[in-house]
């Protein structure tokens, strides 16, 4: 067995599981939905992800001796639980919307059904993971748009945990990032890595003309010198004469990007090198790559706006109970009723309405099977 994510909950899953246990009510069939109440402030949709990675996590929701041994030696749950949690395996169903879909409030994101012990011990797990995922592909997601066609590049790991990164790289590449620098997430999901050197690289050498050599003998001309280490009008220079006109591509990371970018273009448009494509960094989001929508700007590469949601790092998901079987059997819709807090009843289905192709409408309505008192009808529109 790989290594168990039992524990990667929080403590009153563990203690609700044992409470309705002993109140004869954890065998209760159970649906829980994933859902966001509101959008973060702008936005007009969200974009699932993390859906895989979620899998994959419950297959290995597993209470081995190590888990177990410390839930008995803090007194967690009872014997009868921890025996209980020694055979546990979720073996109810879980469905939702595709990654890559949008989302709206109220969307059934993903559908958790079974008995209540089982499907409860999973809501840590199940926001963990979506809500930050999400968040990311998101936020990626308006960053595509505004790039209008040209690649990015996700390079954001050193701006969130080490695990985080690589799930962060694989949602990013869900809404439509062209490749990640992180190369965990290259080998773990198959996702396209790309990078060359940093400023170090350039500071180590005795100049700028010895690193460019070095990294031009070593990878070849159709690599990306960094250009801004000292001045970027000598390193664009610099980068030619030691490259050549064929040179693959140079990249800017500082400076009044719309500005510099444009005059780097006609520099290197003088020298011969009009099929040298220019890449950017420093600090982009969604609003400073469309202030470059018109500028020579070839590649972006986004790290920090990215991996943090763009200011949403995460969107809001909440894992509810929305019905459960009676004593006869049969189902009972259930819901909070808070003021501010409260959602409908009843599990819930998604239809969207199609205009040539295109979905213009996501209207949701409670299951006939787990059907509220009143029949939902909640509409979105993109």
């Amino acid at each position: 067995m790989d290594v168990s994510t039992a524990l990667l909950t929080d403590h009153y899953e563990l203690t609700m599981v044992d409470a309705a246990r002993s109140s004869g009510r954890g065998h209760r069939g159970a649906v829980f939905e994933v859902f966001a109440r509101n959008l973060p402030s702008g936005r007009r949709y969200g974009v699932v992800a993390g859906t895989g990675r979620l899998l994959e996590a419950i297959a290995e929701f597993r209470f081995g001796p190590d888990e177990l041994s410390f839930l008995k030696a803090n007194q967690v749950v009872s014997s009868d639980t921890l025996d209980w949690l020694e055979s546990y395996r979720f073996r109810g169903t879980i469905s939702g919307y595709a990654e890559g879909d949008l989302y709206f409030p109220g969307s059934p994101i993903l559908s958790v059904e079974g008995e209540f012990q089982e499907a409860v011990l999973l809501e840590t797990l199940i926001l963990s993971i979506l809500n930050y995922d999400s968040a990311v592909a998101s936020a990626a997601s308006r960053m595509v748009q505004a790039a209008d066609s040209r690649p990015l590049i996700e390079m954001g790991a050193r701006r969130a945990s080490e695990r985080s990164a690589v799930g962060a790289a694989r949602a990013a590449y869900i809404a439509g990032f062209d490749a990640t620098s992180n190369l965990e997430a290259g080998r773990s999901f198959g996702i396209p890595t790309r990078g060359t050197a940093a400023h170090s690289f350039t500071l180590v050498h005795d100049s700028e003309e010895e690193a460019f050599r070095a990294q031009v003998d070593a990878m070849g001309v159709g690599t990306t010198l960094l250009i801004d280490t000292y001045d970027i009008e000598a390193g664009v220079a610099t980068a030619i004469a030691v490259a050549g006109p064929d040179l693959g591509a140079v990249r800017i990371d500082s400076g009044e990007l719309p500005v510099v970018v444009r005059s780097v273009r006609q520099q290197l448009d003088s020298l011969g090198a009009t099929k040298t494509r220019i890449v950017v960094t420093n600090d982009l989001n969604e609003h400073t790559i469309a202030g470059l929508r018109g500028a020579p700007v070839d590649v972006f590469g986004v790290g920090t706006s990215v991996v943090t949601g763009s200011g949403s790092p995460a969107v809001g998901l909440v894992y509810k109970l929305v019905a459960r079987t009676s004593d006869e059997g049969s189902w009972v819709p259930v819901a909070k009723r808070s003021s501010h807090k409260g959602n409908p009843g009843g599990k819930k289905v998604a239809h969207r309405t199609l205009s040539e192709g295109v979905a213009i409408e996501e209207t949701i309505i409670a299951d006939a099977a787990h059907r509220a008192p009143q029949n939902l009808a909640l509409c979105s529109k993109p």
